[in-house]
């Protein structure tokens, strides 16, 4: 005998939806007919789909104001990579707009044939990217994290992403497992003295392409609002001179990075200003400008993925 159809899901109905509406063309009243269902609860499964990922559109045409302005950054900085979305207007979360072109850049190395070693950081801007992602085929390749993926209270960093692009990409990965902060600078050694985590750092260190988030260190630092700095250790880097941070490590306006802190108790791989691989950062917003402008000083980053809002501001920065 054969076993029935299982009932649909919500999310069976969303991703249906939402096939219909942007793939199939339909209206919202042919998707109600189609699917039996009100014109009402079409339009809210067409908006499920979209606000769960369960459709990603990307944007297939180069608008010319952001290729003006990629060639602006790349004239003014001197960067091997730029991609430059489209703003999605005030109000608007600018990790939505950058993730699809985040995903596209990232997809192009894991597309090379030649074995890589793919060294990432962290935040919303690279969970973001990783959630934009095609499912792809990459075992020629090697995954490895710059930063700890333990949380003070012992549990899994929530916006680490090795693991979560291992399962699109099916590429051996390798977390960073140390605390993204320790308590002390000696606890922080002792951890990087483990043979496993040494192994880590080492191919860490050797990466051949590099993709980072860009944190800013105001009063809205992700790492104050993540709990990895108090507000009295973030203080103490804002008075001398805190700028922004990558993968943890925080830096000055000119981008070098401060010796003291929590730079001092950080777990995992710095990156190293002047890089001659690609270190690509992927950063938005206007709470950031000041910091993305300070990497790309230093050369902490050697490339960007951003929205024009942000290009613009870097440029009459600049």
């Amino acid at each position: 005998m054969s076993r029935p159809d299982a009932e649909p899901s919500l999310h069976d109905d969303a991703a249906r939806a939402g096939w219909l509406y942007y793939v199939g063309g339909m209206t919202q009243d042919q998707i109600a007919a189609e699917l039996g269902i009100s014109r009402q609860r079409a339009q809210r499964l067409v908006s499920r789909a979209m606000a769960e990922g369960l459709i990603q559109v990307r944007l297939n045409h180069r608008i010319g104001a952001c290729l003006d302005l990629e060639a602006a950054l790349r004239d003014r900085f001197g960067l091997d990579r730029v991609r430059v979305a489209p703003g999605l207007g005030a109000g608007a979360d600018p990790v939505r707009a950058i993730a699809p072109a985040a995903a596209a850049e990232l997809e192009r190395f894991l597309r090379m044939p030649e074995p890589l070693v793919v060294a990432l950081g962290t935040g919303r801007a690279l969970r973001g990217m990783v959630d934009a992602m095609v499912e792809i085929d990459s075992p020629q390749h090697r995954l490895v994290s710059l930063i700890g993926n333990i949380a003070p209270d012992g549990s899994a960093s929530f916006f680490d992403v090795v693991m979560r692009i291992a399962d699109k990409v099916r590429a051996p990965h390798y977390p960073m497992p140390v605390p993204v902060i320790s308590p002390t600078p000696e606890e922080n050694e002792a951890f990087h003295r483990l043979p496993p985590v040494r192994k880590v750092v080492a191919l860490a260190e050797a990466a051949d392409v590099v993709f980072v988030g860009v944190g800013q260190m105001s009063n809205d630092a992700p790492l104050l609002a993540d709990g990895f700095v108090t507000r009295a250790e973030l203080d103490e880097m804002q008075t001398a001179g805190a700028s922004g941070e990558v993968a943890g490590w925080v830096f000055d306006s000119e981008g070098r990075y401060l010796d003291l802190g929590t730079n001092r108790r950080t777990g995992g791989v710095r990156v190293a200003p002047g890089l001659a691989r690609p270190s690509i950062g992927i950063a938005a917003g206007a709470s950031k400008v000041p910091a993305i402008l300070a990497a790309l000083k230093s050369r902490i980053i050697n490339g960007l993925v951003t929205d024009e809002p942000t290009a613009r501001a870097l440029l009459s920065r600049a």
